[in-house]
């Protein structure tokens, strides 16, 4: 019997379409997760205002709560591109530093992003989401800041890599903290303080 033959370009386009759809799932909650903050949403309005049906949610990700963290940390990479704007506009170390706190303390898509590591607490499944977009942040703090550093003539008190971590975990931290029902504001954490960015040859 005949082996029946696949269409390469059929495959590809069927790749394509997935790749879209679950691309657009993603913004989708991102967006309706900015518009609609404290709302609980439901897969159904999501997939409609996706233009796609409830049950690719599931296909695509296996859950809501895993869509939900996927489209946190979309908004989370969204929001460090106007911080990057921030940073480079900073005249000096130390206005780098105080800037660059005051911005992430911030971010709009912080309280999303400390549900989504609440998530991945509380759900062994989703951790392993949860860290896959962790490593893409650590490596997209990292690339900035050590662009900037070797630009302006900066200097790091530590490796490039723990300057990154230890940055994001105070904030993430602090999001966590707040989700949690914690009291407190920006002020009470000394973000700028995690930094250890200095202008060459001093401290300011």
């Amino acid at each position: 019997m005949a082996q029946k033959r696949t269409d390469p370009v059929a495959e590809t386009s069927t790749f394509e379409r997935g790749r879209a759809t679950r691309r657009r799932l993603i913004e989708t909650a991102a967006r309706l997760g900015r518009e609609r903050h404290g709302v609980q949403l439901s897969v159904a309005e999501i997939a409609k205002a996706a233009g796609a049906f409830p049950n690719q949610v599931t296909y695509y990700f296996g859950s809501k709560d895993s869509l939900l963290v996927h489209a946190a940390f979309l908004a989370l990479l969204h929001d460090t591109r106007r911080i990057e704007r921030i940073g480079r506009q900073a005249p000096d170390a130390a206005a780098f530093r105080r800037n660059i706190a005051r911005a992430v303390l911030a971010l709009p898509s912080l309280p999303s992003v400390a549900g989504a590591l609440a998530s991945g607490i509380a759900k062994a499944e989703l951790a392993p989401v949860v860290d896959q977009h962790l490593h893409l942040l650590f490596r997209q703090s990292e690339r900035f800041v050590s662009q900037l550093v070797d630009s302006r003539g900066w200097s790091l008190g530590r490796p490039i890599d723990v300057e990154a971590r230890t940055f994001w975990s105070a904030a993430l931290g602090a999001a966590l903290l707040a989700h949690a029902g914690a009291h407190g504001t920006g002020a009470d954490l000394d973000l700028a303080g995690t930094l250890t960015v200095h202008d060459q040859g001093g401290r300011a």
